[in-house]
């Protein structure tokens, strides 16, 4: 069995020999009245789910909360979250999730997402933040009928930047897949392995970026809102690089920044903008995100 070492400022800290293999999965559907209810719920350790009192003119929400405190090589964790016809849900995490360094196996998310017809769901996690020597292999799938919506994004962190730690050597690959009436639409993936600090310092790369963000938004009307969403990311002046595009009716908005901070920030406005202009829903993000 795998050894996995947490390492606290490059000075090993404690061995874990405990592999762990969690699932979260919810199900939400509309009642005859068109509340959202939760249909159906698992869960099994470290995987665990929380439901937060639901904001004034807010939807549905759910946090999932890895009780483990991050991944260690070996270990699995997978997310799924079906929303049925005409419900509302937004689903976010208690939390950054910690990648530790790996003796050598790799760590593992699986994320599926279905939307129904009629349906909107936001998947809006915490930061993942690789520690050095960490091995990730991520994978989002994501399933959505053709007038359901979806945002769904995630920010990674290259290294525990507050200790001076940088992503440096390990594997990252964080592939996403997206399904559009039963079609495949569109297919991307980050593959990072061994000299990552070269990969992260070239100026055709990373050009030194210590994070990086993505957000994906799948609907109807993406193509008329790609103005928006430029106007929008053109006012923004914090420095960080950003761009949107347009495909099969999905945008596509990407970050790159030096500071985390500064990404976050500008993450997070353009989300609270986002769901309001598209949903009609509050401008701000989930409680937990300001903690």
């Amino acid at each position: 069995m795998n050894t996995a070492i947490l390492q606290s400022n490059n000075k090993p800290l404690k061995q874990r020999k405990i592999i762990v293999a969690g699932k979260a999965r919810l199900i939400f559907n509309a009642d005859a009245e068109g509340v959202t209810r939760l249909r159906d719920l698992y869960q099994s350790d470290p995987q665990r789910i929380l439901f937060p009192n639901i904001p004034d003119k807010d939807i549905t929400q759910a946090v999932v909360v890895n009780t483990a405190g991050g991944l260690v090589g070996g270990d699995k964790i997978s997310v799924e979250v079906t929303v049925e016809k005409k419900a509302n849900a937004l689903v976010t995490t208690q939390s950054a999730e910690k990648v530790y360094r790996s003796a050598g196996t790799d760590s593992k998310i699986e994320i599926n997402l279905i939307v129904e017809a009629g349906s909107w769901l936001e998947y809006i996690p915490q930061e993942t933040i690789l520690f050095e020597g960490s091995r990730l292999r991520r994978q989002t799938h994501v399933n959505v009928e053709r007038d359901g919506k979806l945002i769904a994004g995630e920010i990674v962190v290259f290294g525990r930047l507050g200790y001076g730690e940088h992503f440096q050597t390990g594997l990252i690959h964080d592939g996403w897949e997206i399904i559009r009436d039963g079609k495949l639409v569109w297919v991307d993936a980050l593959h990072m392995q061994d000299d990552i600090a070269s990969i992260i310092a070239d100026p055709a790369c990373f050009d030194g970026a210590v994070s990086m963000a993505t957000t994906v938004y799948i609907g109807p009307d993406a193509e008329d809102n790609l103005p928006v969403v430029q106007k929008f990311l053109e006012s923004l002046n914090s420095g960080v690089l950003s761009s949107v595009t347009c495909v099969n009716e999905i945008l596509i908005i990407r970050w790159l920044s030096k500071d985390i901070l500064d990404l976050r920030n500008d993450f997070c406005a353009f989300w609270g903008a986002f769901r309001n202009k598209i949903a009609g829903l509050p401008a701000k993000l989930p409680r937990l995100w300001n903690m």
